[in-house]
């Protein structure tokens, strides 16, 4: 078992390498994995900086005294994949963010599609997104990442085309044969760079969006013979990427 990981907003130690966690952190660490002198965890400030630390010692409840000798720097990867996921709806959300978060995907976008049923609108907004970017950070914990995830704002289907324009590889997962789409297991992929992958909503990527983005130099393409739901295409369309660029080898 790999060791446990925290998030840290800097990593200040004392002159003799002392450092200490503390906070929810701290809490977590302490009263609820209950971590001893001698085991190990690793610190990080989920942006690729990270240290591989010892514990020392514990102090009430909410404090892990580790030594932290040196702070290392993971590289970000590449190619750089972005996955747009259309609005699902209730918890779905966090459950994509979640499942894309463990397979290694770099960014997140949501996307009001116009199919979508869910809206973020007035409060809603902010406090989705809060948890979009909270359940990444978790998840990213969990599956031992330095590296976690960006969450942008929401984006508009105008905003998702000026992001796709930008792309090595803009693809948009749409399951009509008869729409012209291709298998993204054959789609050439860039060795560097960003790609962008678009998973619609429920009721599919409309018309007017798929021309839109067309226009904006995206393509369409499928997984295979099943419809997976939004909630789920974007983490199996990744994990296809990420084995074939050789991120996962």
């Amino acid at each position: 078992m790999t060791a446990p990981v925290f998030v840290v907003e800097h990593f200040r130690a004392d002159d003799g390498g002392r450092y200490v966690l503390d906070g929810a952190e701290g809490r977590h660490a302490v009263s609820v994995k209950r971590l001893r002198p001698g085991e190990d965890v690793v610190l990080t400030d989920g942006a690729g900086r990270w240290a591989e630390c010892v514990v020392t010692d514990t102090e009430g409840k909410d404090r892990l005294i580790v030594q932290l000798d040196s702070v290392a720097e993971e590289p970000p990867e590449a190619p750089r994949i972005t996955v747009v996921q259309a609005l699902p709806k209730g918890d779905r959300g966090e459950l994509a963010v979640e499942t894309m978060t463990e397979t290694g995907v770099d960014a997140i976008v949501p996307w009001a599609a116009a199919r979508c049923i869910t809206q973020w609108k007035g409060d809603r907004g902010p406090k989705a997104l809060a948890k979009w970017r909270a359940t990444a950070r978790e998840a990213g914990k969990q599956s031992r990442r330095v590296r976690f995830p960006e969450i942008a704002d929401a984006m508009t289907s105008k905003q998702v085309a000026a992001l796709l324009a930008k792309a090595d590889l803009a693809a948009v997962l749409h399951e009509d044969r008869e729409y012209g789409s291709t298998a993204l297991a054959t789609a050439d992929l860039p060795a560097s760079g960003e790609i962008v992958l678009v998973v619609g909503p429920e009721g599919g990527v409309s018309p007017e969006e798929l021309a839109l983005f067309s226009e904006a130099g995206a393509k369409a393409y499928r997984l295979g013979r099943s419809v997976l739901r939004t909630s789920t295409a974007g983490t199996a369309a990744a994990a296809l990427l990420l084995g074939r660029t050789g991120r996962w080898s």
